[in-house]
């Protein structure tokens, strides 16, 4: 079996792995970096290619940002989309480094344009890629490559060797020759996403329902360093149900349909579920702070899937979805088309429409349009159905990536599960953001994460070697 040997091993290929891949090399230009990618060079970057934007506090308006968002807003804004139920040290923490994480970016080739308006609301929180994330690790990847880290495509890491709490050796699929390696360091970082690819697992976590759910990101997120790391006696924590999950267009491919695949207008109209029943306040909050807690609601109705109806009024306020919205002149046309009881819809919008409160509908603030009488309120942006043609998404629920993962300190290096330290291993993005985030998320705060913890961690094992 071939061998190669490093001083540091980045196994991943997105976003945290490439923050941390290059600050290891920068911190010693002299060491021997590689990273190791388990997909094709075509589909590399994670699912970072498919992330538009990085949440940034900042105390005034930027050249990519408008006004100020505080540390302590940005932080309000976790704690309340975590339920209070986030480590605020750690939040804290990355939150504090956001605006020296933009800079590094623009640093390392990363372009910023000002950002959409709309349902999004984010001008003034987060700050956008030119060209979306795929240009972002594309930049990175050049970075990388000046820097003379050597990339392996289409290698994918299988198990770690331990002796004590020195993790020694990766073994290693070489996918394009079907031949395993051993891969040597003095140091490593594991930075190759959840396991939110992995099927079987879902499903071991969440029962048939997960045969329903469709991956927003890449197909090569497979949990297993999850895995191997659990194996050889890491902590592990996170609820392996938990994570970033989307309602999405349900005819959205399996796996990298990526952000267009996303369904905005949930906030604007109503949502039923396959018995044409409303079952959650569409208007609860702002959509960036609220859309991640929609895959979850339709992954806990019937048959996980779910449909949102606007009308006529509101197709100018959001951003539409990858396919066509279904369009019908009345609401009984309509439930034909989606296969929904007729008079089961009819009767939801007719009391839907009988309880809107009349108020002056603006879709960028918290507005005053809101209905009285339902069993389940809608709070906010509330117009009656009545203006047709009525259009339709039917909802899917999408995972972007998983919570469970490993336990870090602020140095980014991986606990044991008695509580110790391994010597050098380091774990940066997906694989241990559940250290911050144990349900819910706020829009751009996954790429914060991977790229605070992927510099700290990349900066901190070429400073092991020292």
């Amino acid at each position: 079996m071939q061998t190669k040997e490093f001083d540091v091993i980045v196994i991943g290929g997105g976003n945290a792995a490439l923050c941390a891949a290059i600050s290891a090399k920068e911190e010693n230009r002299n060491l021997k970096v590689a990273l190791l990618e388990s997909s094709p060079k075509e589909w590399r970057g994670g699912n970072s290619q498919h992330t538009r934007n990085l949440r940034s506090m900042h105390n005034g308006p930027t050249d990519v940002l408008t006004d100020t968002y505080s540390e302590d807003e940005f932080f309000d804004d976790v704690f309340k989309v975590t339920k209070g139920q986030t480590n605020e040290e750690y939040a804290r923490f990355v939150i504090s480094h956001t605006p020296e994480a933009v800079q590094w970016a623009k640093k390392h080739g990363v372009r910023f344009q000002p950002s959409m308006r709309g349902t999004l609301h984010l001008g003034r929180t987060n700050a956008f890629f030119l060209g979306g994330g795929k240009s972002l690790v594309n930049a990175y990847f050049h970075c990388a490559n000046e820097l003379g880290i050597e990339i392996f495509y289409e290698c994918e890491a299988l198990d770690l060797t331990f002796e004590g709490k020195v993790c020694k050796e990766v073994l290693v699929l070489d996918k394009k020759n079907n031949a395993q390696m051993n891969f040597k360091a003095r140091v490593f970082v594991i930075a190759s996403g959840g396991f939110e690819s992995n099927l079987e697992w879902l499903e071991e976590a969440w029962g048939a329902k997960a045969r329903n759910f469709i991956i927003r990101g890449t197909r090569f997120n497979q949990g297993k360093m999850l895995k191997s790391l659990q194996k050889n006696k890491a902590k592990i924590i996170g609820d392996p149900t938990q994570g970033h999950m989307v309602a999405i267009d349900a005819r959205t491919p399996r796996y990298d349909g990526g952000i267009a695949s996303r369904v905005d207008c949930v906030s604007l109209g109503i949502v039923v579920n396959k018995n044409a029943q409303r079952f959650y306040d569409e208007g609860e909050d702002f959509w960036p702070k609220r859309y991640a807690i929609w895959g979850r609601l339709v992954a806990n109705e019937i048959d996980q899937i779910a449909y949102s109806i606007t009308d006529s009024k509101v197709q100018k306020c959001y951003m539409p979805s990858l396919f066509a919205p279904i369009v019908a002149h009345t609401i009984t046309e309509l439930a034909e088309k989606i296969g929904l009881d007729r008079t089961a819809l009819q009767e939801t919008v007719d009391a839907y429409n009988a309880s809107v409160v009349d108020g002056e509908f603006n879709h960028t603030i918290q507005d005053n349009c809101h209905t009285k009488g339902l069993a389940i309120e809608k709070t906010h942006w509330a117009l009656r159905l009545d203006s047709p043609p009525f259009y339709c998404y039917p909802l899917r629920p999408g995972v972007t990536f998983t919570y469970m993962g490993v336990k870090v300190d602020k140095s980014a290096r991986v606990y044991a599960d008695d509580e110790g330290l391994f010597e050098n291993l380091f774990a940066a993005g997906e694989i241990m953001a559940g250290n911050i985030l144990t349900q819910g998320y706020v829009a751009g705060f996954g790429m914060s994460i991977g790229t605070v913890f992927g510099r700290l961690a990349g900066k901190n094992a070429a400073n092991v070697l020292k």
